[in-house]
């Protein structure tokens, strides 16, 4: 199995086993609770980059806000300028956001029990590494001209 298989496999199995705990807490669905935990941790604020951290689609992003909005979970608040809106989580929201934290904490400590101290920093630092090295392959990439 190369590495990026591996990486997915992991990621899919964590995304399951978190599912699977959530879905006992909340009936809220777990990809509005990953948006809830982006948003709310600041690691987005536009709706474009909430589809980029989730890897869906623009209009699936739209109707997830959406629902998030009249749920009365998300508001949409003025951007720096016209042309964006701002994604903030309520009151609300962060209820629901704290279930999700709760479990994604719950589920580290899980995962510490495994490993090391000294294991997790390698681990923390080898995929921060991959990471990088991934992102600047990706930019290379796009800025080549098309064949």
């Amino acid at each position: 199995m190369t590495i990026a298989e591996q990486v997915a496999s992991v990621r899919r199995a964590i995304h399951r086993l978190l599912k699977r705990r959530l879905s006992k807490r909340t009936d809220r669905p777990f990809q509005q609770m990953l948006a809830l935990k982006a948003i709310g941790h600041g690691e987005v604020r536009s709706q474009a980059a909430l589809a980029e951290r989730l890897l869906v689609d623009p209009p699936a992003v739209s109707r997830l806000v959406d629902r998030l909005v009249e749920d009365g979970l998300l508001s949409r608040c003025e951007g720096q300028d016209r042309r964006c809106v701002r994604l903030e989580v309520t009151e609300p929201g962060r209820t629901e956001l704290a279930v999700c934290l709760s479990e994604m904490e719950r589920l580290e400590g899980d995962m510490r029990k495994h490993l090391t101290v000294e294991e997790m920093k390698t681990l923390h630092q080898l995929l921060e590494k991959v990471h990088s090295v991934v992102l600047q392959a990706d930019a290379s990439e796009t800025d080549e001209p098309a064949a």
